[in-house]
């Protein structure tokens, strides 16, 4: 049999169907007629560009049913199925890597993924409203024509930095790192972290001041400290602990208003008292 399909004579030889492709949708239409799609005809009816679709081919997200004699790629109804999933995660919000991961394996938790999903929106969401309320207050008081207050401006412009530190930070770590973190990294291991930061930093400029040296025990026991804060965020990740070697070496490309946790004495003083650790 030889139809005519957008231009290009299909026989039953020109079609080759890739079976990785199809065997996980192959009964999503029994009974139905599969039609079979050119590339610029399946991107207008799935609504995205021709980009996106050889961009998700090479992430091993969607791959074409089928090519023809030619090579030129043929989608079906079966890819218009997964497509749509592909577009549904990616606009709550989930990155492209795990969409893979949610859509291939079968014993993934998918609710699991959902909820954290939710959590990350519900944070952005809270980044957000603060951000509103902030510009709100500021609207209200030079409305009201009182004497300027630049307190609501500086929440303003706090919030935004805030944001402005995570975005940055992210580019440091992939994705797979991220997804890791924001599932140990809860709000309450965060105060936490933040409370155990203080409080070494306190003591290590105690140290400083009684004269103490990086190797004396009291170094010793403040090196352990920092080493063991280090590994609540890394969680034994040795990519994760080289990237983040990789942010606080990358200093010049600091964002201006990123503060650094502690002084460069203190710094200099665990980093001494470090390398007696590596000795024993």
């Amino acid at each position: 049999m030889n139809v005519k399909l957008f231009g290009f004579s299909i026989t039953p030889a020109t079609i080759r169907l890739d079976p990785d492709a199809t065997s996980d949708r192959k009964n999503l239409y029994e009974g139905q007629v599969n039609r079979t799609y050119q590339p610029h005809e399946f991107a207008k009816r799935a609504g995205v560009t021709i980009r996106a679709l050889h961009h998700y081919d090479r992430l091993g997200l969607l791959k074409p049913s089928g090519r023809t004699a030619a090579g030129y790629r043929l989608y079906t109804d079966r890819d218009l199925v997964r497509l749509e999933q592909i577009v549904a995660l990616k606009f709550i919000g989930f990155p492209l890597s795990q969409i893979r991961d949610l859509l291939n394996r079968k014993d993934l938790d998918v609710a699991a993924a959902l909820r954290q999903q939710r959590q990350i929106i519900a944070q952005k969401r809270g980044h957000l409203d603060r951000a509103i309320r902030a510009i709100e207050r500021a609207e209200q008081l030079v409305s009201s024509g009182e004497q300027a207050d630049w307190e609501p401006f500086r929440k303003i412009i706090e919030v935004i930095q805030m944001q402005t530190r995570k975005d940055w930070m992210k580019k440091y770590y992939t994705e797979e790192q991220l997804n890791d973190l924001r599932k140990r990294w809860t709000p309450e291991v965060q105060a936490k972290s933040e409370r155990d930061w203080a409080e070494l930093v306190h003591d290590v400029e105690a140290a400083i001041a009684e004269g103490k040296s990086p190797e004396s025990e009291t170094g010793l026991r403040l090196a352990r400290r920092k080493q063991k804060l280090i590994d609540l965020f890394t969680g034994g990740d040795s990519g994760i602990a080289e990237n983040l070697q990789k942010l606080y070496s990358d200093k010049t490309n600091w964002p201006q208003n990123f503060k650094k946790p502690y002084s460069d004495e203190v710094d200099r003083f665990l980093c001494e008292a470090a390398k007696g650790l590596v000795k024993m």
